[in-house]
């Protein structure tokens, strides 16, 4: 079945979400926004902490905002991008309130701001302790609202589709790679169909589906990274790989671990060895509010010189009330597992939660192939370089849907839909034994890249992460050409993809920075002189 669309969205979190609102108020044609699994579920939902931008000008300004981030970064962040988002934040909340979405404010009407790792001041808008819940709460009520928008749950696209579908030979020298739309299987008939459209955005969120321990849900597994990659689209910086320092520790709950937000260690929260005992006086001077890279290797030494699964985060010198008003989920979530956060320590370990590389856009969120743009986690803007400073990709996300679409409400009118395209080949049959062999090398990759692509890295892991990887995409690719496309298959393809991707970029960098740390190329990361 062929449809047609002036805009196709693929993916359904505060980045497609908002640039969905954005062109459909433009009145230039007729908008689709597909989601792999229910609106709910997305990696903005599980965003606690908040959303970074100047609000308050009696102490804040945008040079602040700009110094942290490329602190951050290690100063190799794009200082256009962290320009652009930085001063675009203001008028994104903007958006975000008109939106329907509501932050915590004073009795006396201002916003009550958090402070977190890496700012140097408050600066960081919440909704207690579930942000992102309430985000996509918000954004979701109005894209239902919007009559203009066509939502699909469920829907999974296989591939984007460019010339290559007619006939044309793409290689990544092919100057012009242009997006026709893409290949969108249907849950409900089992059939891929032909998504034809003018204008392609990618938002399909991050890729911590591919380690074994993650904050992100289940469906993160990089699917619009990889689909760009195969595309011949460029991917940049992907070796930066963020682990956040504060996973609730729990064995049983990895896929998504819960989130213990920065924003408790702003608080006043203190990192502690399980006997009480401080050490981030011997890796930062910032101690427990240093940027996430140091704070999550430092973490993963202290565990591996000690022999233990966890550390421990204390919040028990605080107003037992004021962390309960704070942080009600997280209270209540350690509750259940019988901890009593204003009483006891909670057990954390890192665990990977936010990618930094991506597919590679420019300032208007276009990807290096026509009439296709990135926005939100899945693309490179630069403005993370080699470490996300907390709290900025929620604002990156609503920031860049607003630049892609004013781009493309500007240029839609001058493409056309491209009927030559033909509809997707789905012959074949997956047996229950296939099925199987899928879900073993699912858990194969996230065991690869846990245990040779982690916090700290060398060459010879690399070099073996590559290796398996390179049998694993041999046998699945042999696997996906003889059968019936399913989410399942596909979604192994992309964890693959994506771990090559991670893999490939860490080797070639021949240097620590940033959060991609190995031991080959020892600069210190715990020496304040070389920072």
């Amino acid at each position: 079945m062929i449809k047609k669309f002036d805009f196709l969205i693929i993916g359904g979190g505060v980045a497609g979400m908002s640039y969905a609102l954005k062109v459909s108020q433009s009145g230039k044609g007729k908008v689709a926004l597909v989601c792999k699994t229910s609106f709910e579920e997305s990696n903005t939902s599980k965003a606690q902490g908040g959303i970074a931008s100047v609000t308050n000008l009696l102490v804040d300004n945008f040079d602040k905002h700009i110094e942290d981030t490329m602190i951050a970064g290690d100063y190799i962040s794009d200082p256009a991008a962290v320009e652009q988002v930085v001063k675009g934040g203001p008028a994104g909340i903007k958006d975000l309130v008109r939106w329907g979405v509501n932050f915590d404010k004073k009795e006396d009407g201002e916003f009550d701001l958090h402070r977190e790792g890496g700012h140097s001041e408050f600066r960081i808008l919440h909704h207690a302790d579930d942000t992102g819940f309430e985000i996509q709460r918000g954004l979701m009520e109005a894209v239902r609202q919007d009559k203009n928008i066509t939502v699909l749950e469920n829907h999974f696209a296989v591939e984007i589709i460019t010339q290559h579908h007619i006939g044309v030979r793409v290689t990544r020298r092919t100057p012009d790679v242009e997006c026709f739309g893409a290949y969108i299987l249907n849950p409900e008939t089992d059939k891929v169909d032909t998504y034809l459209s003018k204008v392609t955005v990618v938002a399909t969120g991050g890729t911590g589906a591919v380690y074994s321990s993650t904050t992100n849900p289940k469906i993160a597994t990089g699917d619009g990274i990889a689909m760009v990659y195969r595309a011949k689209g460029k991917v940049q910086d992907m070796e930066f790989v963020q682990f956040h320092p504060t996973a609730l520790y729990n064995p049983k709950e990895k896929h998504p671990a819960y989130l213990i937000t920065e924003a408790m260690r702003g608080y006043g929260g203190i990192l502690r060895l399980p006997n009480g005992e401080e050490f981030m006086q011997k890796y930062d001077e910032r101690l427990s509010l240093a940027p996430r890279d140091i704070v999550a290797r430092a973490i993963d030494n202290e565990m591996k010189i000690h022999g233990i699964e966890h550390v421990c985060l204390d919040v028990t010198h605080k107003d037992p009330e004021e962390t309960k008003k704070h942080f009600p989920n997280i209270y209540a979530k350690c509750l259940s597992m019988g901890i009593d956060i204003t009483k006891d320590y909670i057990p954390v370990s890192p665990c990977a939660h936010y990618m930094c590389g991506g597919i590679k856009v420019d300032l208007d969120g276009q990807s290096s192939i026509r009439r296709l743009y990135a926005i939100g986690e899945c693309s490179c803007t630069g403005l993370h370089g080699g470490n996300r400073l907390a709290s900025n990709s929620l604002i990156e996300a609503v920031v860049y849907a607003d630049a892609a679409a004013k781009h493309s409400i500007e240029v839609v009118d001058t493409y056309k839909f491209n009927d030559n395209i033909p509809e997707w080949n789905d012959e074949g049959t997956l047996s229950n034994e296939e099925q199987v062999l899928i879900a073993q090398d699912m858990k194969e990759v996230n065991q690869i890249m846990s245990t040779y692509v982690g916090i700290v890295r060398s060459d010879l892991r690399l070099h073996r992460a590559w290796e398996r990887l390179d049998l694993l995409f041999e046998e699945t690719e042999h696997l996906f050409k003889r059968v019936k496309p399913t989410k399942d298959i596909c979604e192994l393809r992309n964890m693959i993809n994506v771990g090559y991707l991670i893999t490939r970029h860490a080797l070639e960098r021949k240097e620590s920075r940033g959060l991609h740390y190995t031991i080959d190329y020892p600069k210190h990361a715990y020496d304040k002189t070389e920072r």
